[in-house]
């Protein structure tokens, strides 16, 4: 496990930049793939000073030329891949009203065309080997859209889609190839210093905020465990499983608090740049500007990767019960005859 190789797509900031730093750690060898070359070449120093080695290629994942010459290189660089990760993302606020066609176009192509794109060449390599993991970076809002993320929210669905019909489909071959997707909740990541947004205030994650260390955790975990979808934080849970009961009733809840809980008390400013269509220069690490707010760690996912040691816990808890009880049942019936 100390010297997979991984690739990782949107490597140079947030969640992309937090994973790569955990492999890096495992001495792993990494793909860095990403638009941002600066961020791209920080974040292959941080692996290589923590013992691994990495590989920087500088792409945009909406083209599927580069992303497929990408993976040719990691494999000539690295070695085979044994784990892809497809994490680039970009987004627009703004009232769906207010969008334009390009800018559907270009979150679509990048947050899910990104995905299938990466999982397409993976698979390339993967399948003749028979082994290999593909994890999708996913997101509460691949079941539950919310307002003003028109865009980001249908890309999300559309990957959800996408691996239920994968994951079939590797049943049906019998293959030993791996996909799993990890649901996140809002993290405190940069995008949301250079996101495109129409609103008045600045950008926010919708509270409660967690840091991309958490993300990174279950990413690693996910790659590590045969689980075909993993969820990280009660916020996920509560927004996935109350979508699937009262739906309606959520989307009366969304239309009150959705505009105000993504965004902040301060103005946005109408003149920054954004990174829909190029990159922002500089190293923008993983962490947002949201680091007071955020929790670094998830109880909720310790249960999720600990449900097999819960589940054994509580067999022998019930058959310890179980036990005690039968023991007084049969001194009472010792001491009445």
């Amino acid at each position: 496990m100390d010297r997979q190789v991984v690739v990782i797509t949107g490597a140079s900031a947030g969640v992309g930049r937090a994973t790569a730093r955990a492999f890096g750690e495992r001495r792993a060898r990494v793909g860095l793939l990403a638009r941002g070359r600066d961020g791209l070449e920080a974040a292959k120093q941080e692996i290589e000073i923590a013992g691994g080695k990495a590989f920087v290629f500088p792409l945009d994942v909406a083209n599927s030329e580069q992303v497929e010459a990408a993976a040719q290189a990691v494999e000539e660089n690295l070695g085979p891949i044994d784990v892809w990760i497809n994490n680039a993302m970009t987004s627009v606020f703004s009232p769906v009203k207010e969008m334009t066609a390009e800018e559907f176009k270009r979150v679509t192509e990048v947050t899910y065309l990104g995905f299938v794109y990466g999982t397409l060449s993976a698979l390339r390599r993967m399948l003749p080997r028979d082994r290999g993991v593909i994890v999708q970076v996913g997101s509460a809002l691949a079941y539950r859209g919310i307002p003003l993320q028109a865009a980001y929210c249908g890309a999300k669905h559309a990957i959800q889609g996408f691996m239920d019909s994968l994951r079939c489909e590797l049943l049906h071959d019998h293959s030993h190839v791996r996909v799993t997707m990890v649901q996140m909740p809002a993290l405190n990541t940069p995008q949301f210093s250079w996101v495109k947004s129409r609103l008045p205030n600045k950008p926010q994650p919708v509270p409660p905020i967690y840091q991309p260390e958490v993300a990174a955790e279950a990413i690693l975990w996910a790659a590590d465990h045969d689980r075909p979808e993993l969820y990280v934080g009660w916020p996920t849970v509560d927004a996935i499983v109350g979508n699937k009961i009262v739906p309606r009733l959520a989307d009366e809840y969304l239309a009150r608090t959705g505009y105000q809980s993504q965004q902040t008390n301060e103005p946005d400013d109408k003149n920054r740049r954004n990174n829909l269509w190029e990159p922002l220069p500089g190293d923008h690490g993983a962490h947002g500007e949201f680091g007071d707010r955020a929790h670094g760690y998830s109880f909720q996912l310790w249960l999720a990767t600990h449900r097999g040691w819960l589940a054994s816990a509580g067999l022998l808890l019930a058959a310890a019960v179980c036990g005690a009880r039968s023991g007084k049942t049969s001194m009472s019936r010792a001491t009445y005859a």
